[in-house]
């Protein structure tokens, strides 16, 4: 399945919505809850919804795993607001890996 432009422009609602929210009065947002407690909020959320996708693909309905990575990917993207990134920079670096062997990237890393 390819994505077409009315498929990315939720990306770009999103980015308005975290915009919008980051200042927000907590008690108003459940989004402006988590950015007032951020990163550490947020980095929980992640981890809590990856577990859940984690669930729903070892039990494999569809709807289910479509919803846990949508609530992952929802708190992914409010995680790269809060640090001042963007879905883009995350999809140019997936176009610069494109057609490079994964084994070949990974050894390419600079070591730690």
């Amino acid at each position: 399945m390819t994505s077409t432009t009315s498929d990315n422009a939720i990306f770009d609602r999103l980015a308005a919505t975290f915009a919008a929210r980051k200042n927000a009065d907590p008690k108003t947002s459940y989004t402006a809850r988590l950015f007032a407690r951020a990163p550490d909020a947020i980095l929980k959320k992640i981890g809590e919804e990856a577990a859940e996708l984690i669930l729903a693909s070892k039990d494999g309905k569809r709807e289910d795993i479509v919803y846990e990575a949508a609530d992952v990917l929802f708190h992914t993207l409010m995680l790269l607001s809060f640090h001042g990134l963007s879905m883009r920079e995350v999809a140019a670096e997936l176009a610069r890996r494109e057609g490079i062997s994964g084994i070949a990237e990974k050894a390419a890393r600079p070591q730690d």
